[in-house]
């Protein structure tokens, strides 16, 4: 495996107590590449989704990105008593722009410094943001949703649909604070190095492993690899198991982000080309049939299908949309806020699947029979995998009935792409939308793969959207270096080995009193082999948001906590009734920041091996029994709690403040 550590680790010089990695100081303005670059990796060690996430690296990925905005205002010279700071992609911050009062907004992108990360930063008076949401919604725009009612998320949130483009715009502020300091053409010249695309994406040793060599390998180039953690028996190597909401990654795919960061625009234009292809491989999507869109994330990929459909007109036709009480709020929410269509949705039993039965007859009743007068199922828009119960439900069989009657299906492969095999031609999939972040490339770049001629959109608005996502071409090099790397594992072995490490976890946490574990919990059950690395779980009169705070404070765990953006799914599982719904909504109206009723939740990645799991057993074990974790008396929560700030301030140091 080559790591090419010239920038990866950081070269030798001051050490940091926070992750004991080092840098050099910065002496020269030609040393900024390099301190751009110490600043980006110094984040990826300790990445992870923002918001719920209860371990360390959550902790500290979130105050990063929210310091952020901070950093646009300071650069702007604005006040965030008065201002706040959305982030987005080019074509949503012009979406955005078009419903602010004048005057009442600044703009910055990645673009106007010379960096191909894709990132727009508008900084807004408070004052002038709409209030409704004007466009894109899905996942972090609600507070709170059920069947046919939500809450918006507080600003700047509810215009930031979907997983931001955290680590991009962790490096956007970074490269503001050196612009501020070194002036403002220190990033806008190409390296002298040139490199082609193929270099980047295929630059491997031809002697290197592949299948189980490559895996193991590739989990020693893990970036965030045994970072020291204080928990309250003492600093612990992370252990990351919330790879459901974003994955980390490897320094071959950090190699090629930043080899594609420096590279003039024409390589670049390569390098988004060749990705392409890359993407439409993977997915065996043959490029004669099939469109391949480069998106900030899966949210605006579905957003995108949404706005198209909304835009078909068939006299005297009502769309409808069927989509499942399953899905993520990013495969619900785009179809509801949209005019000139409505939402139906199929049941789901307890261990996450559809009852095809039920899909068959409901489009039966639409589009055969016509038992619901003028209205039509124009797509069936289902989660390939599901977010919250680890399912994986028959593409197959859905493709073929949706088919039957005359509807197109939209998958939802965000919880697909990094886990099983996807072949979009042979499934016959009209649409299908996924991102980088959860297949390890986490640098804000989502992938609509949408069958010719399906979309509703002229080609001017086409080459917007197209040049929108390819704004973020190091991010794009990101993917097509993981998707190959994922290709050289095999996706039969990553599967196998997910399954493994499942089964193991759920027969363990069997034996633990006052554990339950929803959905498939018995590696013997007949759809265990339909099952992914994602495991629900609660204790007997534990809230989850002190469960996965436990799990952080005690082991060093990374988990998650709460509705994972699946409201109307969790809320079926947990038995809140409608009434209790509408309290609920009075409740967060009222008490803001109250944590609501949810699940815990563990999900297993490629860096995940047996010990992970002892350990997380081994803690969860204790928090059941209430007892000290290693035999240990446990210190005051109070002091971990201090220390788990001091170590997210030192992080920000690193990330902010070294060598400027």
């Amino acid at each position: 495996m080559t790591s090419n550590k010239k920038a990866a680790a950081g070269p030798v010089g001051m050490a940091t107590q926070a992750t004991g990695k080092a840098f050099t100081v910065v002496k020269e303005s030609t040393d900024l590449h390099q301190s751009l670059e110490n600043g980006i990796y110094a984040a990826l060690e300790t990445y992870s989704n923002v918001h719920r996430g209860s371990g360390h690296f959550s902790m500290v990925t979130t105050h990063l990105y929210e310091k952020a905005r901070e950093i646009v205002l300071d650069f702007l010279g604005l006040n965030k008593s008065s201002y706040t700071v959305i982030f987005g992609n080019a074509r949503r911050a012009k979406m955005l722009c078009k419903h602010l009062p004048e005057n009442s907004f600044k703009t910055l992108s990645s673009q106007d410094i010379g960096l191909p990360l894709g990132v727009r930063a508008i900084a807004v008076k408070k004052r002038g943001l709409p209030k409704n949401i004007p466009f894109d919604t899905g996942g972090g725009t609600s507070r709170l949703m059920a069947v046919n009612w939500m809450i918006p998320s507080k600003v700047p949130d509810r215009f930031e649909a979907g997983t931001p483009a955290i680590v991009n715009l962790i490096a956007f502020a970074r490269a503001l604070k050196l612009i501020r300091k070194f002036g403002e053409d220190i990033f806008r010249s190409p390296d002298s190095g040139k490199q082609s695309a193929i270099q980047i994406l295929y630059g491997d040793k031809p002697t290197e492993p592949n299948g189980h060599q490559l895996l193991d390998a590739l989990r020693h180039t893990l970036i965030g690899r045994d970072v020291l953690v204080p928990t309250m028996y003492g600093d612990k190597p992370y252990i990351n198991l919330d790879n459901g909401a974003s994955t980390p990654t490897f320094e071959p795919v950090w190699e090629a982000f930043r080899q594609a960061l420096w590279q003039s625009e024409d390589i670049q234009k390569e390098i988004i080309r060749e990705v392409k292809k890359i993407s439409a491989k993977f997915l065996s999507a043959p490029d004669d049939k099939y469109d391949v869109i480069f998106t900030s994330n899966t949210t605006e990929a579905i957003n995108l299908v949404a706005e198209s459909l909304a835009r078909e007109k068939e006299d005297k036709i009502e769309a409808v949309v069927l989509s499942s009480l399953l899905e993520h709020s990013s495969n619900d929410l785009p179809w509801r806020m949209k005019e000139n269509m409505t939402l139906e949705r199929l049941g789901v039993d307890k261990e996450g699947f559809f009852d095809l039965q039920e899909l068959e007859k409901t489009l039966q009743e639409y589009n055969k029979h016509g038992m619901h007068k003028n209205k039509r199922i124009r797509l069936v828009a289902l989660s390939g995998a599901s977010n919250v119960m680890g399912s994986f439900n028959d593409l197959q069989e859905i493709s073929r009935i949706t088919h039957l009657y005359g509807a197109r299906l939209l998958v939802d492969g965000a919880q697909m792409l990094a886990h099983r095999k996807v072949d979009i031609d042979t499934l016959n999939i009209d649409y299908f939308a996924c991102c980088a972040h959860k297949a390890y490339a986490p640098f804000g770049v989502g992938l609509l793969v949408a069958k010719k001629g399906t979309l509703e959109f002229g080609a001017r608005e086409i080459q917007e959207i197209t040049a929108s996502g390819e704004e973020n071409a190091a991010g794009i090099a990101a993917l097509g270096k993981s998707l190959l790397l994922l290709q050289r594992i095999g996706m039969n072995i990553i599967q196998q080995e997910e399954q493994e490490m499942t089964a193991f976890a759920l027969r363990e946490m069997q034996k633990i009193e006052k554990l339950k574990v929803t959905g498939v919990n018995d590696p013997d059950a007949e759809n265990f082999s339909r099952k992914g690395g994602v495991i629900l779980f609660e204790i007997k009169g534990d809230i989850p948001s002190r469960l996965s705070g436990e799990l952080a404070r005690r082991g060093g765990i990374g988990t998650r906590f709460g509705c994972h953006c699946a409201h109307i799914m969790i809320k079926q599982l947990v038995g809140i009734p409608p009434f209790l719904e509408r309290f609920q909504a009075l409740m967060v109206t009222l008490f803001p920041k109250l944590q609501l009723p949810g699940l815990a939740r563990m999900s297993l990645g490629l860096e995940n091996t047996k010990s992970d799991i002892d350990r997380f057993l081994q803690v969860l074990n204790s928090i059941a029994k209430k007892e000290a974790t290693d035999g240990k008396a446990a210190p005051d929560k109070k002091d971990v709690k201090k220390k788990m700030k001091d170590f997210m301030i030192e992080k920000e140091k690193m990330v902010y403040w070294m060598e400027i």
